[in-house]
């Protein structure tokens, strides 16, 4: 498909929301073969499917903070025929490895984040995604995320603390005027991380601080005479003109202590976090990597492309 000049993208789907109590991460990849305008048809239908419930969240439950924001892999984009060129920086996400982990690679074409304070609500629009999605495609990733007290992961710390507020958040994570055919578009990469919680825990409150670079109980961030190279913070934030906005959830099965973070961020440019990943697995300098890789196992790692709210629509049909 040609580039559409009438894509006047200015207004964003909901990506810089703030976190909330409920979240259904689903991550799909279309089975084959199906033919072109089959496979057209259906995916018109879940984009109007997603404007749908977006809308009709608002009006039924204006205060719910629900919504879904939907997400396009590269390939999918291709076999779609969508606009080309394709949004600068969308491409199939490349493994990072370092000397001791691995940030993998793991292929899809769609990922929709769906938040909602009520449990039940968030179900219930998960399922009516799902109840298309089924038709043309299986799923290969579902978590459902939940609030753990203060918006700490499942390690006990703070999750998020560098994100930006306010006008920040349109900034480091909305296309803007350097791709304007893809202007109100978003980069949203994720990652589904399963903790050692018995290493972890395991460790004294000391050296969990160390590791972090912040203190637990009241998350302050330590100063940079005591932070140590390897901590989280230092690696992981790569600049005050670098940001990304993490919309992270802990998630997991008590039972079988399968306790995990599902790592989400949404920028502007996904070169920014290509270089927080290369610091975190590879290190800076080289070997020096994050030391919360050692008790945190990155399980996927997929890149998608988030049309604005107008181009959407035009998918839609």
């Amino acid at each position: 498909m040609a580039v559409n000049k009438s894509y006047s993208a200015h207004h964003a789907q909901n990506v810089t929301d703030y976190p909330n109590n409920n979240t259904f991460f689903l991550v799909w990849k279309m089975r084959s073969p199906l033919a072109v305008p089959e496979i057209k048809k259906k995916f018109q239908r879940i984009c109007a499917l997603v404007i749908n419930l977006n809308n009709s969240a608002l009006d039924r439950f204006p205060d719910a903070k629900a919504s879904v924001v939907f997400g396009i892999g590269h390939d999918a984009w291709q076999s779609l025929d969508l606009p080309n060129p394709l949004p600068k920086e969308l491409k199939n996400f490349e493994a990072i490895a370092g000397d001791k982990h691995v940030a993998v690679s793991t292929p899809a074409d769609f990922h929709f984040h769906i938040r909602a304070d009520e449990k039940s609500l968030a179900y219930d629009m998960a399922s009516t995604i799902s109840s298309f999605m089924n038709d043309f495609a299986d799923c290969i990733v579902e978590v459902q995320g939940f609030r753990y007290w203060d918006s700490r992961s499942i390690l006990g710390f703070v999750d998020g603390t560098e994100n930006p507020h306010g006008a920040d958040r349109d900034y480091f994570a909305i296309v803007s005027d350097e791709d304007p055919v893809y202007k109100g578009g978003s980069y949203l990469f994720v990652q589904k991380y399963v903790h050692d919680l018995t290493a972890w825990n395991a460790l004294p409150i000391a050296e969990q601080e160390k590791v972090i670079g912040r203190s637990k109980d009241m998350d302050i961030e330590m100063s940079d005479e005591e932070k140590p190279a390897n901590s989280h913070s230092a690696l992981a934030n790569v600049g005050d003109d670098f940001k990304i906005v993490r919309d992270n959830m802990p998630f997991g099965t008590v039972s079988s202590n399968e306790m995990g973070t599902y790592f989400i961020c949404y920028a502007s440019t996904f070169t920014t976090v290509e270089k927080m990943l290369k610091n975190m697995f590879i290190g800076n300098p080289a070997g020096n990597y994050d030391r919360i890789l050692d008790f945190s196992t990155a399980k996927t790692g997929t890149l998608f492309f988030v049309p604005s709210l107008e181009m959407l629509d035009q998918f839609s049909g």
